[in-house]
C-alpha cells in the first residue's frame, strides 16, 4: 500500500517482521482501513489515506494520546507510528478485537465517558486545529462556552455551506437569528470545558473483549459535554440504561432534551458540507424548532 510502511514496521517489530496478510475493515467513508496480521502473530490497525489534508493523522494521534490521559475513561487504541514526513498517509495504532458487549457494558460505557467529561482546562478549544471527518475543525481557545460553540462550531459550518452554495439564503438568515439566540437557548451554568470525543456517532465506539466501551475515530477538544451525548443519539442511540448511568454520575442541567438538537445540527451542517443536499432538510427541520 505504501512503499514506507514495511521500513515503519520493523522500526516498531524488529528487522525480521514482515506483513503477512491485510484484511480490510469498512465502517469508513474517507481512509482505507486495514488490519494488518504480522509474521510474530501480532495484528496492527492501520489507517491510510492516498491524498490527506495537512496534519490530518498527526491531529488524530494528538487527539487519541489526549484521550487516554483520563483516569477511568474509556478505552483508547494506542497511536503506535505515524508515516515520517511533513503530512503522513498512514496511521498505525494498537489493535482492539470487538466483541458482543455483555452484562453491564453500557452502564460501564456511561461511567467511563462521565469520566472523561470531567478532564478540563480553564477554555474551551485545544492548542491546534484537527477534523470532524474531512473538515477542519476549528478549536481556538475561548473562555465562553456559548462563544465557543457559535463562532467556532455553527458560524464556521454555516460559511462553508454558504460559499459552497449548499444552503438557501432563507435558512441562512434563520441561521443568522438562531445563532445570535443561542445564549437563551444553551443552558451552561456550572458547566466547565469537558474533554468530549467530538464525533461519538455509532460507527466510532464497539466493546473490547474485557467488556469495555472502546472509542476512536475522535475529534477531541474541550467543549460542552452534552454535545457527545447528543451525537450519540445522532444516528440511532445507546440504550436507556446508558443514558440514565451518565446522568447519575454526571447529572446535567434540566432541559437537555431540548437543547440536544441544536447541538447536533453542527454535525448535520458538517454533513451537509462534506456529503450534499440530502442533509439540507434535516438542517432546516432543526433551525425550524428554534427560530
Amino acid at each position: 500500500m505504501n512503499e514506507t510502511l514495511p521500513g515503519v514496521l520493523r522500526s516498531l517489530f524488529g528487522e525480521s517482521i514482515t506483513i503477512r496478510r491485510g484484511q480490510s475493515v469498512g465502517g469508513g467513508c474517507i481512509n482505507e482501513t486495514q488490519t494488518l496480521h504480522l509474521s510474530n502473530g501480532e495484528k496492527v490497525f492501520l489507517k491510510y489515506n492516498g491524498h490527506p489534508p495537512p496534519s490530518f493523522f498527526s491531529t488524530e494521534m494528538a487527539g487519541l494520546n489526549l484521550l487516554r490521559r483520563a483516569e477511568g475513561g474509556p478505552r483508547i487504541p494506542r497511536p503506535l507510528a505515524l508515516e515520517p514526513g511533513a503530512s503522513p498517509h498512514f496511521l498505525i495504532l494498537e489493535f482492539i478485537e470487538e466483541a458482543a458487549p455483555g452484562k453491564g457494558y453500557y452502564s460501564g460505557f456511561a461511567l467511563a465517558l462521565a469520566a472523561l467529561h470531567r478532564v478540563t482546562q480553564d477554555r474551551y478549544g485545544l492548542d491546534q486545529d484537527n477534523f470532524i471527518g474531512k473538515t477542519v475543525q476549528i478549536n481556538a481557545p475561548e473562555h465562553d462556552p456559548i462563544v465557543f460553540f457559535r463562532d467556532r462550531r455553527l458560524r464556521v459550518q454555516q460559511a462553508l455551506s454558504r460559499k459552497a452554495g449548499l444552503l438557501p439564503a432563507p435558512l441562512d438568515a434563520k441561521l443568522d437569528r438562531l445563532c445570535d439566540k443561542l445564549g437563551s437557548l444553551l443552558d451552561t451554568s456550572g458547566e466547565k470545558p469537558a474533554l468530549v470525543h467530538g464525533d461519538l456517532w455509532s460507527g466510532n465506539h464497539f466493546a473490547s473483549p474485557d467488556n469495555r466501551a472502546c472509542i476512536f475515530d475522535p475529534a477531541a477538544h474541550f467543549g460542552l459535554r452534552e454535545t457527545d451525548l447528543a451525537m450519540s443519539q445522532l444516528f440511532g442511540s445507546l440504550p436507556a440504561e446508558f443514558y440514565r448511568a451518565y446522568h447519575e454520575a454526571f447529572p446535567l442541567n434540566p432541559g437537555y432534551e431540548g437543547r440536544r438538537p441544536l447541538y447536533n445540527l453542527y454535525h448535520l451542517l458538517n454533513h451537509l458540507n462534506l456529503f450534499g443536499r440530502g442533509y439540507l432538510a434535516s438542517v432546516e427541520g432543526v433551525v425550524r424548532q428554534f427560530v
